[in-house]
């Protein structure tokens, strides 16, 4: 069985439980996944099968477009929901505009320094393993690429927005960004892939449909290309 199986990734379950899940279920050897989302993060999950897993750099390296909330005046150790919180500020004197002027200084080449609690690599370590032991690496600025950004809905103390970015950006580093440009600390509180690449939510198969599916359906609907 070869192909690329395209999944609304479910809130709570990491990229890893879904290509666990795939394998086990449906007993294939080979079972990958393009582009980590989060546990909490919900939506599109490229999900590479059989011959198709040698072929995970080329579809990780997609641009990929997020629907994101920001949450203004909280901060938390791992920049999103998740963590410890850190600090609480009240949050007051923004309107839309100025917002709106803030979001669209980060359109084009950005840089990031990435998060500790990551699925990054440092000298054969990952991030977030460290994080949890409580050991901070220095961590060098990389660059991405915002190619747009726009704020959907302004209700104080949460900015909700969508953006379109390259391969590396995160979502939560950039709501950390976004809002210590604006005067304030923050958090990402929700985060939803909406598409990757030219793979996008509205093909994506929901988890209970999956866990019905039997292996000769799995089998019908498995993309190509």
């Amino acid at each position: 069985m070869d192909g690329i199986l395209i999944i609304d990734k479910p809130r709570g379950f990491t990229s890893h439980d879904v290509v666990d899940f795939i394998r086990k279920k449906f007993q294939i050897r080979k079972v990958g996944h393009a582009g980590t989302l989060d546990p909490q993060a919900t939506g599109v999950l490229v999900v590479l099968i059989g011959a198709f897993t040698k072929k995970s750099t080329r579809f990780s390296s997609h641009d990929k477009e997020y629907e994101a909330c920001l949450r203004l005046g909280v901060a938390t150790d791992t920049q999103d929901g998740q963590g410890r919180i850190l600090k609480r500020e009240k949050v007051s004197r923004l309107n839309l505009e100025q917002v709106e002027q803030v979001f669209g200084q980060f359109l084009g080449k950005i840089e990031q320094i990435p998060p500790m609690f990551s699925a990054l690599k440092i000298g054969g370590h990952k991030l977030y393993n460290l994080a949890r032991k409580g050991i901070m690496l220095e961590r060098l600025p990389r660059q991405v690429y915002i190619y747009k950004i726009k704020v959907t809905q302004f209700a104080l103390p949460h900015v909700y927005f969508t953006v379109k970015c390259s391969k590396g950006t995160y979502i939560r580093t950039l709501c950390v960004d976004l809002a210590k440009r604006l005067g304030f600390v923050g958090h990402m509180s929700q985060l939803r892939r909406i598409s990757s690449g030219h793979f996008g939510i509205a093909q994506a198969l929901s988890w209970d449909k999956l866990t019905g599916f039997s292996p000769g359906q799995l089998c019908e609907i498995l993309l190509t290309k």
